[in-house]
């Protein structure tokens, strides 16, 4: 690496109002480095990273590239010094083909869909991404997004490229193909800050780590000069350490009826005769690739999405049921906890209590023309309190809380309504390391209050910490099914896989 940064930024604040979200932050970036970036949500690292991405503008301190000190008023002005950023909350414009989202920007006067295509799909190719350049954006899976998200910033020859939570929404053989790709263009010159919660990603394939923890940098080393409990450290504290081990899963006693049981579900290609019962009091983890028909059969279970004719049969509590449209569900006790919680999940200028209160309006809320705000609003104060939900006060907009504090108002949004059964589908996607802990207690804590839980997650960790019993879902198939005891990393991918 050369001597002088790439990228550097001296004793920046970025304030708004009384509220910094990032205090007199000092950071480098060297050509051809991999640098990762980690802390707790709202430590400021997406913060740090939208002002090298001219997304927004330092309240005080100086940005330099190549050594010069520049001032950016928007994302163009950083593109024009090669800098791209992959935003955890994909930025493709859904009406737009994936060819298109590549090239948006970057279109010549008299474009050719024939050519537009072709060159999108040699992009795709080259990366070994499989995604259809004609699809458009808006139907493609949260792995698939993001994938069209890094082909963009390749195609676009940036010299610095910025990943936040690249890998959240992908398999683990999807985040190992990542990182090659990464090593790939690191040869080539090309400088990459990337922002993970998977502390593991961070020590195995950065050259360097900066650790920031409430808007500040804590520090800053080699990847070889830390280790999980260093980091963590840095990144909470001494007091909040313990918080993050998770007690074991333990079974509980099986109830003797099923709270749901499903049989030879179909729904087009994509599941294929799908069977399997969740039980009161046991979290059930759903393991599996992504395609392999795990959050689509759960919305064929919501109503969301219809089964084929004659595709299988549901029974919730004994009673065979059949949902055309998820408010049925609702009705009669399921919630489902989407993967997307900002497309699917929040209304994000909404504010905490009208999300909750929202919850429990479309359960018990009846046919009332208006929202009892009073009762609502009291409620969701209530279930702040009982999820430990930061935010400056219930009025404030979903929007400006941390990405772990926006999960814990969507699975409030769901727990208010007192549901017998709660799938929940990535639930820690782009969550810090405090937070994991939180919401995989809150998990535990509902199953063992007699309702069923189905827990949808691409992490194994996740899966073999916080489940009783785990199904390995492949080709629209149950493969496989694992005690808490039987299972291991190895056992679930072999059947995932194979």
């Amino acid at each position: 690496m050369t001597a002088q940064p790439i990228v550097s930024l001296e004793n920046v604040t970025k304030t708004y109002g009384t509220t910094a979200a990032l205090a007199d932050a000092t950071f480098d970036l060297m050509p051809g480095e991999i640098h990762a970036l980690v802390g707790e949500n709202g430590a400021g690292k997406s913060t740090l990273c939208k002002l090298i991405a001219g997304v927004i503008a330092p309240s005080e301190g100086i940005l330099k590239i190549d050594g010069q000190t520049v001032l950016f008023s928007s994302p163009k002005d950083a593109s024009g010094h090669g800098i791209s950023m992959v935003y955890q909350e994909t930025s493709l414009v859904p009406q737009l083909t994936v060819a298109q989202n590549i090239f948006l920007g970057r279109e010549q006067m008299f474009n050719s869909v024939r050519r537009v295509r072709s060159a999108a799909r040699q992009v795709l190719q080259r990366l070994n991404f499989k995604v259809d350049p004609a699809q458009l954006a808006g139907t493609l899976s949260a792995a698939k997004r993001q994938m069209v998200e890094i082909a963009r910033a390749v195609h676009n020859q940036a010299r610095v490229i910025i990943l936040d939570e690249p890998t959240a929404a992908l398999t683990p053989e999807e985040t190992d193909h990542l990182f090659d790709l990464m090593k790939s263009l690191q040869r080539n010159g090309v400088a990459i800050i990337f922002i993970s919660h998977a502390l593991e990603e961070a020590l195995s394939y950065a050259d360097r780590i900066s650790v920031l923890r409430n808007g500040r940098m804590m520090t800053t080393g080699p990847a070889a000069d830390f280790n999980r409990g260093t980091l963590i450290h840095h990144m909470i504290g001494d007091e909040l350490i313990e918080q993050e081990k998770v007690p074991a899963a333990r079974r509980p006693p099986r109830s003797a009826l099923p709270v749901l049981r499903v049989e030879n579900i179909r729904m087009g290609s994509i599941v294929n005769n799908m069977s399997f019962s969740i039980f009161p009091g046991e979290i059930t983890g759903l393991a599996g690739l992504i395609g392999s028909g795990r959050s689509e059969v759960a919305k064929v279970i919501m109503g969301h999405t219809k089964r084929n004719f004659g595709g299988g049969r549901i029974w919730l509590d004994g009673r065979e049921v059949r949902y055309g449209l998820p408010a049925q569900a609702v009705a009669d006790g399921i919630a489902y906890i989407s993967e997307d919680r900002k497309l699917d999940g929040f209304f994000d200028t909404l504010s905490v209590a009208e999300n909750i209160g929202l919850g429990w309006l479309a359960k018990f809320g009846g046919r009332r023309f208006l929202a009892p705000r009073a009762k609502m609003r009291t409620l969701a104060r209530e279930w702040v309190d009982r999820l430990s939900i930061r935010s400056i006060g219930v009025e404030r907009p979903v929007l400006y809380l941390s990405g772990g504090n926006q999960q814990k108002v969507v699975i409030a949004k769901s727990l208010i309504q007192k549901p017998k059964l709660v799938i929940f589908d990535e639930p820690t996607r782009g969550v810090d390391v405090g937070a994991i802990a939180e919401i995989r207690q809150i998990i535990r804590s509902f199953a063992d209050s007699g309702a069923g839980v189905i827990l949808i997650s691409s992490y194994l960790p996740e899966i073999l910490e916080t489940c009783d019993r785990i199904l390995v879902a492949k080709s629209g198939t149950i493969a496989a099914e694992f005690s808490r005891a039987e299972a291991s990393a190895a056992s679930i991918l072999n059947a995932a896989i194979h």
